[in-house]
């Protein structure tokens, strides 16, 4: 079945709910950044009312409503189980976009820590942090600041309808997009998943507001300029600890190739970094790459870039299963 085209898009039943009508539990903005060169309002919400709190951090060019599907899994579904913080990082949705001062993860990492804080959740070892592409290089950084912990490291223009068609294939598997529509629709489903990303994708870029080319180009700048080295990837699993970490990654990820995956596990788990035995475009033979270590590993076959979408059940029963594990770890540590 051929794509959707643009116009198609516009004039489908289910254009104008693909952002889910999700109601938080508080939002708002938050001056961050006042003593580095702000103040820069950062817009959050939090949805649900439980003790596991939950902090997802999204990636270049995503907005907090990207999270929906997860958003409404623990904290809608579950919400007396899970609160769930989303935030749009500086330069895109409802945050500031200032041109200055220059982007970087380390400081996005430090505006969320500024709204963690004002929202109160300032408890020992209290906090999820779940980020994916840029998302888990900010909570890399978010792994140097005391009281953050417990993360989940995943790894995003022609004519509009050719723009829309390049991002979804590179961030999909050509499989997932071709198939049903199965997500919670307010009118009537697309016809493809491919189909509904492309409709989410075009009323995001119809909303210049939100999302603006400066913006967007300095968070990629602070995503390019992302680097850990294994001595420092080793002292976030030190500070952290490696049984309260997990790294997840797709062997087809055509955004962050499944190498840079398995180096980022290689330096949380030994400290080691690049033994240059790495296929760089393919997929890592090496032995350690499917072993098993302190540092939980999700390494999957076949899967591309953007994995809580394609695999939604599998994702949020990893996030249960990581969450529950730090609060028993909490217990046995006495926190």
């Amino acid at each position: 079945m051929a794509p959707l085209t643009v116009e198609q898009l516009l004039k489908h039943p289910e254009y104008d709910h693909t952002i889910w009508n999700l109601k938080p539990e508080k939002h708002g903005k938050v001056a961050v950044a006042k003593d580095r060169g702000g103040p820069i309002n950062v817009a959050y919400e939090v949805h649900g009312h439980g003790d596991r709190h939950i902090v997802w951090v999204m990636g270049l060019g995503g907005m907090k409503y990207a999270w929906q599907r997860q958003t409404k899994d623990f904290a809608h579904t579950k919400g007396d189980q899970y609160s769930s913080l989303v935030i749009d990082n500086r330069g895109i949705g409802d945050s500031d976009k200032p041109r200055y001062p220059r982007y970087t993860t380390s400081e996005m990492a430090k505006d969320i820590v500024e709204v963690v804080n004002h929202i109160g959740w300032t408890g020992k070892r209290e906090l999820h942090v779940i980020g994916i592409s840029m998302g888990g290089m900010i909570a890399q950084e978010i792994g140097f600041i005391e009281n953050l912990w417990n993360r989940a490291n995943l790894f995003i223009p022609k004519s509009l309808g050719a723009q829309i068609e390049g991002v979804k294939n590179n961030l999909y598997t050509q499989s997932w997009l071709d198939s049903p529509d199965t997500l919670e629709y307010v009118k009537q489903a697309f016809p493809t998943n491919g189909d509904r990303f492309a409709a989410n994708e075009l009323w995001k870029r119809q909303h210049p507001e939100y999302f603006e080319k400066p913006g967007f180009m300095l968070q990629a700048i602070a995503a390019g300029w992302h680097h850990k080295s294994p001595e420092q990837l080793q002292q976030i699993a030190e500070t952290v600890g490696k049984r309260r970490i997990m790294v997840v990654h797709g062997t087809a990820d055509k955004m962050l190739t499944f190498p840079l995956g398995v180096v980022l596990w290689r330096g949380l788990e030994r400290g080691e970094g690049v033994t240059g035995k790495e296929n760089w475009l393919g997929v890592e033979e090496e032995e350690d790459v499917w072993a098993e270590g302190e540092v939980e590993k999700h390494f999957v076959k076949g899967q591309g870039h953007v994995l809580p979408a394609e695999m939604r059940k599998e994702f949020q029963r990893w996030i249960e299963e990581l969450v529950e594990r730090g609060v028993r770890l909490n217990g046995e540590e006495g926190v």
